[in-house]
């Protein structure tokens, strides 16, 4: 009984693995090694766009937060203070 789960999850795993690699093709267009050099000398650029996208997200979450934080330490001091 085990032998027969074995070949049932095997034939399953190998179905899958057919049907996933022939949905995922592209079309068969070819890349000129013009448009490669175009997209290796692109990423530096992209790179350091997403670098600066993601330091500026950063601040503004971080700004947000530590605005959060006085006014919940402010509320806590007074409270506590008040006791």
């Amino acid at each position: 009984m085990n032998k027969l789960k074995e070949y049932i999850m095997i034939t399953v795993t190998a179905l899958a693995f057919m049907l996933i690699t022939g949905i995922a093709k592209a079309d068969d267009k070819a890349i000129t090694p013009a448009e490669f050099g175009q997209a290796i000398a692109s990423v530096p650029t992209k790179v350091a766009t997403h670098i600066s996208n993601e330091i500026s997200e950063t601040k503004e979450f971080q700004k947000a937060n530590w605005a959060d934080m006085k006014f919940k330490w402010k509320g806590f001091k007074e409270r506590f203070l008040s006791n």
